[in-house]
């Protein structure tokens, strides 16, 4: 829910300054449902049986490794990816630190459902405690006031850099003006310097 926040707050602050949500079409990546793709592993991963399986939070950290590949492939093509391309990166850390899972605060943890607290472990989370490392890169993170209230979840620093990095990219998506095409401005140079 805070990453489709993000976008919309960028997109919504883009179009009041002017931008024009018709320039979204302007946008050229390469493997556009990859995204998708890794965000619906992470929640599969949580809300399936997968959740129980041993070695289910290695596909997490795979494709968390796939999506940074993917966002510095993306760098020169959208402008402020390199932001969402750092906090993946830093998710990344900490989860490789922690065996391909998340450490979440327990007292973060207990707001929502309590399968966390009881097990211990849900698919790529896990609760954080002593044994836990990095753990101030971990999901300990609440959304203050009545942000807090509509989006509860706990949140680590590089969730937080990875929204803002994507309200930026939505945000100049909006501006972005077409590319003119090479081609037909060489066929133009070339029709007016060699008259008939």
């Amino acid at each position: 829910m805070l990453l489709l926040a993000a976008l919309f707050i960028g997109l919504a602050l883009g179009m009041a300054t002017g931008g024009r949500l018709g320039n979204l079409s302007n946008l050229r990546f390469r493997w556009p449902f990859f995204v998708l793709a890794v965000l619906l592993i992470k929640e599969v991963g949580v809300i399936t049986p997968l959740s129980r399986v041993d070695g289910a939070q290695i596909v997490y950290a795979v494709s968390l490794a796939a999506l940074v590949a993917w966002t510095i492939w993306h760098v020169g093509l959208l402008p402020g990816v390199w932001l969402v391309s750092i906090g993946a990166a830093l998710n990344l850390v900490v989860v490789v630190a922690n065996g391909g899972r998340m450490p979440v605060a327990p007292e973060l943890a207990a707001r929502g459902s309590q399968i966390l607290i009881e097990r211990g472990i849900v698919g790529q989370y896990m609760l954080m405690g002593p044994d836990t490392h990095l753990n101030w890169l971990a999901d300990w993170l609440a959304l203050p006031g009545p942000l807090g209230t509509w989006l509860p979840e706990a949140y680590s620093p590089g969730d937080m850099v990875v929204a803002l990095g994507i309200a930026v990219v939505a945000f100049l998506a909006t501006k972005r003006r077409p590319e003119p095409d090479s081609v037909l401005g060489e066929t133009s140079a070339r029709i007016v310097s060699d008259p008939p």
